[in-house]
């Protein structure tokens, strides 16, 4: 009985280390899974952190990226409208060269035509005395100045025999080159007209319109081609202080110039 009692003793008092030593490894797991709990809150609430800071930062992004977007359209829309703008700038260039190119082209043609007329007036005059007439290009026209002495009678604005030989050889040329306008002016010095004529003017465009008349109804120029102007002592070549000079003024212009329709229309468009 003894011997029973003894060995239940034992049990109870081995049962009780050994819930004591149970009980003591729970409370050190539960401290380390606490502390290990604790640590794992902290890296949760660290990498919120960290997440929210790249949130807000991909939202910056996003907010730079947008605006970026904006302007890279805004951008993109100026350069489209500069690039149409200099698109239609170098088709106006092109043409503004294509223009010059033509208006150069016709302006050679001008001054090659003029030469020919020159020389064929020169020809078509050349037995008349220099003294007495002169042919010049100049400015593409072609100048054919006519003296008082070889037209008219001093004071007069009727033709002399002379004077309408020497037109006959010019209309000749005229009437073969159908596209030379004819411009006639009348020039005179500056001592005042007696007699018929009321004043210089008068006298100079009496001899103008004299020309013109031998000229149409002599030799048959067309009259729409012809144009005739006075302009008494105003335009003179040298001074009318010498006899030289005054002589020299007393003078018929015939201006030649090749039509320039071509041109015109060129610069009108």
């Amino acid at each position: 009985m003894r011997k029973y009692c003894t060995v239940a003793i034992g049990l109870l008092l081995l049962s009780g280390c050994v819930s004591k030593k149970v009980l003591l490894q729970s409370q050190m797991q539960t401290s380390a899974l606490r502390a290990d709990s604790t640590a794992l809150a902290d890296k949760i609430t660290h990498l919120q952190s960290q997440m929210n800071d790249l949130n807000s930062k991909i939202a910056d992004l996003n907010q730079q990226n947008s605006q970026l977007g904006k302007q890279t359209a805004d951008q993109q829309s100026k350069l489209g409208q500069s690039q149409q703008t200099l698109q239609q700038q170098e088709q106006t260039l092109q043409q503004q060269q294509q223009k010059l190119q033509q208006l150069q082209t016709l302006l050679a043609q001008q001054k090659n035509q003029s030469l020919l007329l020159k020389n064929k007036m020169a020809e078509a005059l050349k037995g008349f005395n220099s003294n007495d007439l002169s042919v010049v290009q100049k400015n593409g026209k072609v100048y054919v100045s006519l003296s008082e002495n070889l037209l008219f009678p001093s004071g007069s604005a009727v033709v002399n025999k002379n004077g309408v030989d020497a037109l006959s050889k010019l209309a000749a040329v005229l009437n073969l080159e159908s596209d030379v306008a004819v411009n006639i002016e009348g020039h005179t010095d500056s001592i005042p007209i007696r007699g018929k004529y009321q004043d210089n003017w008068d006298l100079s465009t009496a001899r103008a319109n004299a020309i013109v008349r031998v000229l149409v109804n002599n030799y048959k120029v067309d009259p729409t081609r012809v144009i005739a102007s006075g302009h008494s002592f105003y335009d003179q070549l040298e001074s009318n202080s010498t006899p030289e000079g005054r002589a020299k003024n007393r003078r018929t212009e015939i201006i030649l110039s090749p039509k320039l329709e071509e041109m015109y229309k060129l610069l009108e468009m």
